[in-house]
């Protein structure tokens, strides 16, 4: 198998390097993905690469609820339908140890595609395998952190901001701590404004997938929570539980439940999206991703929305999102797959996915010096990309992330048990998990 893979990869930079018409002709690879926002961006982009290539391009688009499901399942079902995958971060170790991603090294090597002329933490988190080391089974895609959006016209009313400012002594702005994000949820907490009853804020909450893990963890990161010590891997005790990350999670259920809407107890990314579309909320916890579209929208985008990156309290750090792109191993077009891949690398092609919607990881684009000004959220978002923390990339984190969701939506939801109750029984399920692995 990794024969043919090095021969696949050798055969697609020979044809690239001669003339790319030679690509078969009429071929059809086909792209698997999340159906979003940047999804859409990225159909628009790829008609560059069909000019250019003439390689036709199909797109499978899955739901994000469906995501993981359907293309966990293709994949370990060792299926044909996706030339190349744009998957989760989480999914990198699995992949890589299960064969289900071509290892790209000889392939960038050989095309002289520099991994390092790409953010390091997207390199970190989206393309390598093991962690710490240099073996890349993708080429960061997306680039995606947690952030936050505000009703900047609320804020901006001259009544809410005396009455803000007397209360707690301080400009209604957006907070650069926890606990001031809470103070500002709590003033708008079924407030009237216009006539309307208004909430604080759009927390996630979902236990189903990933929800509620990735929501409280922008809290337990701010808190300076770690998975396991730095000096000794999968020693959980007194990192996962410790006095801090207890803290963290008694504020993240306190927020809950004073200041979200009514019956707010499975809500994800379109929940929040929803609620802050209709006016609901003044405050919104959601990915990047989504920003570029929040700010076009005719009811609440413009000069009515403003952006955060996820608050400090005790550290920084924001809730890791985004994907790499990877060429499937079972794919029978593999040339034309590593040929996407060499084109998608290219700083023009960067630029332009940027520029119509996607999240480059590319520093020609990062580090250019009007990059920051190029968008209202962009600042942010290079902010929030230099300190991302994510869930853990192991071959079994689905049963690592079912365990979290449980006991995250059991005490913050449902009221069951304490924070150090959740936390140390989450300790013994990955304690569990490990051990059956064979880590511990």
């Amino acid at each position: 198998m990794k024969k043919f893979m090095f021969a696949a990869a050798l055969a697609a930079s020979t044809m690239l390097g001669s003339a790319s018409s030679a690509l078969a002709q009429g071929k059809t690879i086909t792209l698997c993905w999340a159906a979003w926002d940047p999804a859409n961006a990225l159909v628009e982009l790829s008609k560059d690469f069909t000019a250019k290539t003439g390689i036709n391009m199909k797109f499978e688009f899955v739901p994000w609820p469906n995501f993981a499901d359907r293309m966990l399942n293709e994949l370990n079902s060792k299926g044909r339908l996706c030339d190349l995958m744009i998957g989760d971060s989480q999914w990198i170790g699995g992949s890589a140890e299960n064969k289900h991603y071509v290892k790209l090294n000889d392939f960038f090597a050989k095309e002289g595609i520099k991994i390092s002329d790409f953010l390091p933490a997207t390199v970190e988190a989206y393309s390598t395998w093991p962690k710490g080391s240099t073996n890349y089974y993708a080429l960061p895609a997306m680039g995606d952190a947690l952030g936050w959006t505000y009703r900047k016209d609320w804020f901006g009313r001259p009544e809410l901001q005396a009455e803000f400012r007397q209360k707690h002594g301080r400009e209604l702005a957006p907070p650069k701590t926890w606990t001031e994000l809470k103070q500002i949820a709590e003033f708008f907490q079924n407030r009237e404004i216009d006539g309307k009853k208004v909430y604080g804020a759009a927390i996630y909450t979902e236990r189903g997938s990933e929800g509620i893990t990735m929501g409280a963890t922008a809290a337990l990161y701010s808190w300076g929570f770690r998975y396991e010590n730095p000096q000794k891997p999968y020693q959980m005790q007194g990192f996962v539980n410790s006095p801090d990350a207890i803290e963290a999670l008694d504020f993240y259920k306190s927020l809950f439940k004073c200041c979200t809407p009514p019956g707010y107890t499975n809500a994800y990314m379109q929940e929040g999206l929803d609620a802050f579309k209709s006016g609901q909320v003044a405050l919104q916890m959601n990915w990047f991703a989504f920003f570029p579209g929040l700010f076009k929208d005719p009811n609440v985008g413009g000069d009515k929305i403003g952006f955060f990156v996820n608050p400090a309290q005790k550290a920084e750090g924001s809730t890791l999102g985004g994907q790499g792109i990877s060429v499937v191993s079972y794919s029978q077009n593999q040339p034309e797959a590593l040929a996407y891949i060499k084109w998608f690398a290219d700083p023009e092609v960067q630029k332009k996915w940027w520029a119509l919607g996607g999240y480059s990881c590319h520093k020609a684009v990062l580090n250019d010096p009007n990059f920051a000004k190029s968008a209202p959220f962009a600042a942010d978002f290079l902010k929030a990309m230099g300190n991302v923390k994510d869930f853990w990339q192991e071959p079994s984190y689905a049963q690592l992330l079912q365990a979290m969701q449980r006991r995250l939506h059991d005490f913050v939801v449902a009221d069951r048990g304490t924070a150090k109750e959740a936390l140390d029984s989450l300790v013994q399920d990955w304690t569990k998990v490990f051990k059956e692995d064979g880590k511990i």
